[in-house]
């Protein structure tokens, strides 16, 4: 290939992948990846058990912080 072609397909792609950032930057900025209905959903769709569990793991995860500051001692 001449050094003609390779310059060529490096500015075409160089192009196309600042068109492709552009691209993500203007749908985070306009929200086109947030789910508006995740949330509701969530709490629609939840049962008893669901929070039962949920708040089982929630304590668990609280006793093992407190047993793991408990132990910390700092360095000499």
């Amino acid at each position: 290939m001449s050094g003609s072609i390779v310059i060529l397909m490096l500015g075409v792609s160089t192009f196309l992948g600042a068109l492709g950032l552009i691209a993500l930057l203007w749908g985070v900025k306009t929200g086109q990846f947030d789910d508006q209905s995740k949330f509701i959903d969530g709490a629609r769709y939840d049962n008893p058990e669901d929070l039962r569990d949920a708040q089982m793991m929630d304590e668990k995860r609280r006793k093992r912080e407190e047993e793991r500051k408990k132990k910390y001692r700092p360095p000499d």
